[in-house]
């Protein structure tokens, strides 16, 4: 199972994610969201981190443009677009940039069907998406609910790797080690406030999903050194 904790504004809160094994995390980019970051506050973030592990650029109805600029300053490995974008336009965007790139869907769990998310999933794969994403679906925000929608939803057949978000936390992502996924994210359910992350949250996370490396070890503070 693949972790990826989304959501991070300090480079400390970001070195102890690495420290607990995390494989990617995320970038806000999104400036109505409490957890965005300038461009200058994710170069901090993103120098903080060591090989090896993505960095996810979310991004809303971002123009091209934008876009662009974004990536001629950040180095971040993945576009997660988590707006109204269709297929298409994912791809071209991430072709601007020459990316990868992950869709999110909302999920509504009383209009969806599994094989409505299907269809759905089978667009963006045809469009290019490495991955597809599924969150809650909320009627006025794009995540970043806390929200859980229906995991019987979830296509047993998917054309594109699942990640599964919305909701989950240490209590119940253990749950989701059965269900037909690739990855799991996190955003509220690792933090003691909007942007802040509670390292035993993440510990505890990171354990329940049996990919906690420091069982036996005390894990130190990271330095306040943010490069």
């Amino acid at each position: 199972m693949q972790v990826k904790f989304c959501g991070f504004t300090q480079p400390s809160d970001i070195k102890m994610a690495a420290q607990l094994g995390v494989d990617a995390v995320g970038l806000v980019f999104y400036p109505p969201s409490p957890r965005a970051v300038t461009i200058e506050q994710a170069q901090l973030l993103s120098a903080s981190l060591p090989a090896f592990i993505s960095v996810v650029a979310l991004v809303v109805n971002m123009p091209r443009a934008e876009l662009i600029e974004l990536a001629n300053h950040v180095p971040f490995d993945i576009i997660q677009f988590h707006g109204d974008e269709t297929p298409e336009q994912c791809q071209q965007l991430a072709s601007a940039v020459n990316k990868r790139w992950i869709k999110a869907l909302r999920i509504n769990t009383e209009q969806h069907t599994t094989a409505g998310v299907s269809a759905q999933i089978d667009e963006f794969a045809a469009a290019g998406a490495n991955s597809i994403l599924l969150d809650a679906y909320h009627p006025h925000k794009y995540g970043g609910t806390g929200a859980r929608f229906d995991w019987s939803l979830l296509p047993q057949d998917s054309s594109l790797p699942i990640i599964l978000a919305g909701g989950l936390d240490a209590d119940n992502v253990a749950a989701t080690l059965e269900l037909p996924i690739y990855a799991v994210d996190v955003s509220g359910g690792i933090e003691s406030g909007k942007g802040k992350k509670d390292a035993a949250k993440m510990r505890a996370f990171m354990k329940a999903v049996k990919r906690d490396r420091w069982q036996n070890e005390t894990l130190s503070e990271p330095s306040n050194n943010s490069n």
